[in-house]
């Protein structure tokens, strides 16, 4: 921002918080000084979400304190460090021959994306969107992602993912999709072996192989509703 610039933020700032008005002459031009001093690299407003009287009105609103031109300049750069951090470089067009060439166009456009001119460039990043319409026909198509052979290695390791996986297999219910009213396992948990004391409570909670009878029974109403449906 330019001397007259920082005026016009001065200015505004007034109308917003009248605590921050200088009305002698000097006063109000050493504050300009001031202002211009620490602000003189932030831009007065840019076309991708910069505006300094927003991040003006955005203090005035939050804080109980008068604000420094020292706090503008730190949001200012808390914008640029969030725009960077959203960019992807993108392949530059010059020759990567010319390293010199190839260097000027990444900072070049680093640049302009700091400074609020471009967009920042963020074609690799993950978005929130769905699953990709066909995902269910080409998981269909390619099977599980880990081979048989390494599938029957793991099943040792984990015995109630292979318990399920083998009565699914063969015909049965999806015991795991429904809650154990005796273990108060959720769906998709193993359920838990516990034990009752003689005092009435609970006694452990380690994961057992094979499910509970009443959950298998559970499980097999469950899928006689949903096809009887």
């Amino acid at each position: 921002m330019n001397p007259r610039e920082v005026a016009a933020v001065l200015a505004y700032l007034g109308r917003l918080d009248p605590r921050t008005m200088r009305t002698d002459t000097g006063e109000a031009r050493d504050q300009i000084a001031q202002w211009h001093e620490l602000l003189g690299d932030v831009p007065f407003a840019t076309a991708h979400g910069w505006d300094v009287r927003e991040a003006i009105k955005a203090h005035v609103l939050a804080s109980p304190y008068p604000i420094l031109p020292v706090d503008v300049a730190r949001r200012w750069r808390a914008y640029r460090r969030d725009r960077l951090d959203r960019h992807t470089d993108p392949t530059p067009v010059a020759d990567p021959d010319d390293p010199a060439a190839w260097r000027a166009e990444l900072l070049g456009t680093r640049h302009a994306v700091a400074a609020g001119a471009t967009a920042p460039a963020t074609h690799r990043q993950i978005t929130s969107g769905g699953p990709h319409p066909d995902i269910e026909k080409r998981l269909a198509a390619i099977g599980s992602c880990i081979p048989a052979t390494v599938r029957a290695d793991l099943a040792k390791y984990r015995p109630a993912r292979a318990a399920r996986e083998a009565a699914i297999a063969a015909g049965g219910p999806d015991v795991l999709s429904v809650r154990c009213e005796w273990c108060h396992a959720s769906e998709g948990e193993p359920c838990r072996s516990r034990r009752v004391g003689l005092d009435g409570r609970a006694r452990g909670n380690a994961p057992r192989a094979t499910p509970h009878p009443s959950r298998i029974d559970l499980a097999a109403a469950a899928r006689i509703q949903q096809v009887a449906a």
